[in-house]
């Protein structure tokens, strides 16, 4: 049963609210450890890394040496964490099916919800995610750390403006190799495959750029017969349809070379972003209207800071996060939609969904680059 809802004295953001957001960050894999750990020292301004969170003792006293950490548990002991008092938050950073238990868990005991993408497996998870949430009267955000950067935000504002004409067509790839045993092999049931982990990046983008929510979709999947790809396919190519007839299409894979890359094409021009979904690395834009091209290079960034010092502005504020568990949720729709339209050869259709809002640059948060710590028992996706 969900928790009685503190007094408003007693929570964050009421008479006696701290001034930092004290985050327990749970699972400690490559993102957390290349990513969100070394994020903190730049959002220490209201945010502080108050606990960790996993079932590795080696990765938990190591870490929690570098960083300072004055609080770790195991994964079984995580109901004591949220009860102790000690965290306001928690910053989810595990496999994507057990991201609604843990949510679910921290939410009736409390505890703020920064949740990694995407957001669940299916759309009832996080509908229960969101009840959880609001029934307690707790924040609950989805880390789509491209809300807050510069590039993609500046994209959004030359579709809006006008420059490229009507938009028209946008289309997209990403790709990498992933070895075999990586937990983003998991079944696809599970949350695993290159749809869950890259295709939601290009959904999202798509949905941004059009600022529309699509009407219907199709997919088609392939793989090689590699053993890694026994749980979950190795790529797909998907086409969604935007209301005043627009397209989306794009292609994620897990068996090709590192790219990432999206370009939308409007009646009188297009803009490039490459790479469009990287956070390691800088960021080219090539607007091209009327044959006459612009580059802009946009350096690299701390792009996990900037989601940590917002999602506590808004829970010291009392404020609710955009992006919300609503847009986690249009995005998982969009997922368990294309993945019915590649099992069945068909197009699917989607019911209206509302989203009333959309990001613009007036979300735009600036942290200087991060160096890439020594990882403790942890590899990147392609194992380099």
């Amino acid at each position: 049963m969900p928790r009685k809802k503190k007094p408003a004295s007693d929570r964050v953001g009421g008479a006696h609210s701290p001034r930092k957001i004290r985050y327990a960050v749970v699972g400690l894999g490559y993102i957390s450890q290349a990513a969100v750990l070394p994020a903190f020292r730049h959002a220490r301004e209201n945010s502080e890394l108050a606990a960790l969170v996993s079932d590795d003792p080696v990765k938990l006293q190591k870490l929690a040496d570098r960083y300072g950490v004055p609080r770790q548990a195991r994964y079984e002991a995580y109901g004591d964490l949220l009860e102790s008092g000690e965290i306001d938050a928690v910053y989810i950073a595990l496999p994507n099916h057990m991201h609604r238990e843990y949510a679910v868990a921290a939410a009736e005991a409390g505890v703020h919800v920064l949740c990694e993408k995407p957001m669940a497996v299916t759309e009832a998870e996080c509908e229960e995610m969101i009840r959880a949430a609001d029934a307690n009267d707790l924040r609950l955000m989805v880390a789509y750390r491209l809300h807050f950067e510069k590039a993609n935000l500046k994209a959004i504002e030359i579709v809006r403006s006008g420059e490229l004409g009507e938009p028209r067509i946008f289309q997209s790839v990403f790709t990498q190799q992933v070895e075999e045993g990586n937990i983003r092999q998991n079944p696809t049931e599970q949350g695993g495959g290159p749809l869950y982990d890259l295709g939601v990046y290009c959904i999202n983008a798509a949905r941004y750029l059009f600022r529309a929510e699509p009407s219907e979709v199709f997919a088609a999947t392939a793989s090689i017969g590699e053993k890694r790809f026994h749980d979950t396919f190795e790529m797909m190519s998907a086409a969604l349809r935007f209301p005043v007839e627009r397209l989306a299409t794009f292609t994620c894979s897990f068996g090709a070379t590192e790219s990432d890359w999206y370009q939308i094409l409007g009646t009188k021009g297009d803009l490039r972003l490459d790479p469009a979904y990287e956070y390691a690395e800088p960021v080219e834009q090539t607007v091209t209207v009327e044959g006459k091209s612009r580059k802009t290079r946009f350096p690299k960034r701390d792009q996990f800071a900037p989601e940590l010092i917002y999602f506590s502005r808004c829970v010291l504020e009392e404020k609710d996060p955009e992006p919300s568990g609503r847009e986690g949720l249009a995005d998982v729709r969009i997922v368990r939609a294309l993945l019915e339209s590649a099992r069945t050869g068909r197009v699917v259709r989607l019911g209206e969904f509302e989203r009333g809002r959309r990001p613009t640059i007036d979300m735009e948060i600036e942290r200087p680059p991060v160096a890439r710590p020594e990882l403790v028992q942890a590899e990147s996706p392609s194992g380099k």
